[in-house]
């Protein structure tokens, strides 16, 4: 069965149509050619497909394509404030100042875990920061520079926030 579906990506609307059994892992990288969320597990347990879904971080791999009608999904690809002007968003440069990624490959999903969390709470615990990117599995960084990434970004964003 086939289901025509309304959403916005990335602050854009989109129109797709989608079988029953589709993922938003698929329509984003096979239909779409949106690849920063990663194919790995397809069982929802590495965190490299992460998505935010109506400002919570999600496992495309999980999620029907079908569910995301009238919803809003956010990929890596919205954080970049400015690229052409090498403006990253402070997750971003905090990453790369950091060296809180090494192959990549589980960055945009880190990445997306971090900015829910930081949109929920933009004051996290070191804790806190742990857990909310518990879902998302690295093999060559580990996890103490990517928290340390995301709590610069928070202190980043809190002292933009202040000075408006």
């Amino acid at each position: 069965m086939k289901h025509e579906i309304q959403f916005v990506l990335n602050g854009e609307d989109r129109h797709a149509t989608v079988a029953s059994g589709m993922t938003l892992l698929q329509l984003l990288r096979d239909r779409l050619e949106i690849t920063s969320p990663k194919r790995s597990c397809e069982r929802g347990e590495c965190g490299a497909c992460t998505v935010i879904l109506d400002g919570k971080a999600v496992n495309s791999c999980l999620i029907l394509a079908a569910s995301v009608h009238g919803k809003s999904v956010q990929t890596v690809e919205s954080l970049t404030v400015d690229l052409a002007k090498g403006q990253l968003h402070p997750l971003q440069k905090h990453f790369v100042e950091i060296m809180a990624s090494q192959c990549g490959y589980c960055t945009p999903g880190m990445l997306l875990a971090a900015k829910a969390l930081l949109d929920a709470n933009p004051d996290p615990t070191y804790e806190q920061v742990k857990e909310g990117l518990a879902g998302n599995l690295c093999r060559c960084t580990g996890y103490v520079k990517p928290v340390e990434a995301v709590l610069a970004a928070a202190q980043e964003l809190r002292e933009t926030a202040a000075s408006r």
